[in-house]
């Protein structure tokens, strides 16, 4: 019998994360407000985590919150992140529904470090920003749950259609910072995979996992690789007071425990997932 999964929130990560499950023959239903660009097989369902959830599928085995909260600040966050979360674990509760786990995809702002220094799972979550706190609540909120719970803490994700270091490489605004600037990364793809290798082929997963590549790699290493394989000149290096380029919350993420799980990366550095992008593989999802 085939499983039967609720993507809420299914957005680019989401549906490559449907397409994949899918393909494996689970039932996948995909919630967001305009179902109808969801392709097929994923199973549309009109649902909104902001206000009106609709009706959710039954006999549900799995649900993923795979939300992105558009870059409206920490009120778009507590509205689809914790709230969101918040609503969508109520109405399971309220519809008699026990899923076997729930995943939230989190992300690595949830940690404080700002000096350079390797984190983990086991890092003390003590974000700087209101967004990082928004997302440890969320994640609080599932621990809490009496439903089985994994937060995937994900490090900055990229792929297809988002391409925003290589853009400013190419057209020349990009500059490289001066110093230690570790950047911490994971291909969609792969972000995705490790999503449905949790949910399929590790019978008890942890709380909590840190999604990212091998690679910790400095920025400005990042920059003088896409200049080569665009062909254009390297970026200069910022001017003395320039902060642009320049990243906050500086640190390094530590993915090993995803990795002890048997997880194998299709993209392990930012040189094979960029070439990938620059090759054109991949589909840029609605």
């Amino acid at each position: 019998m085939s499983e039967r999964v609720l993507i809420a929130g299914c957005g680019d990560l989401g549906t490559e994360l449907g397409l994949r499950l899918a393909a494996r023959g689970w039932e996948v239903f995909g919630g967001r407000r305009s179902p109808e660009v969801l392709p097929a097989p994923i199973i549309g369902v009109r649902s909104d985590l902001e206000g009106d959830l609709g009706a959710l599928p039954p006999d549900l085995d799995v649900v993923v919150h795979a939300a992105a909260a558009g870059g409206r600040g920490v009120t778009g966050y507590e509205a689809v992140y914790r709230d969101g979360l918040g609503r969508l674990l109520q109405r399971l509760d309220d519809d008699g529904q026990a899923p076997r786990r729930v995943v939230f995809v989190s992300a690595t702002s949830v940690y404080g470090v700002d000096d350079g220094s390797e984190v983990d799972e086991d890092t003390p979550t003590e974000p700087s920003r209101a967004t990082g706190r928004v997302l440890v609540e969320a994640e609080q909120l599932l621990a809490a749950s009496a439903l089985p719970g994994t937060s995937v803490r994900l490090a900055g994700v990229y792929g297809p259609g988002r391409t925003r270091l290589i853009d400013t490489v190419r057209d020349g605004t990009a500059r490289q910072p001066v110093g230690d600037h570790p950047t911490n990364r994971i291909h969609r793809d792969d972000a995705a995979a490790a999503i449905v290798h949790l949910l399929t082929e590790v019978d008890d997963p942890d709380e909590v996992y840190v999604g990212v590549d091998h690679d910790q790699a400095q920025l400005a290493d990042v920059q003088r690789f896409l200049a080569a394989e665009l062909g254009v000149p390297e970026p200069p290096p910022a001017d003395e007071g320039d902060t642009t380029g320049r990243r906050s919350g500086a640190k390094r993420c530590c993915g090993d425990r995803l990795r002890d799980t048997g997880f194998t990366f299709r993209y392990p550095t930012y040189r094979e997932g960029y070439q990938a992008i620059l090759a054109g593989e991949g589909t840029r999802h609605p």
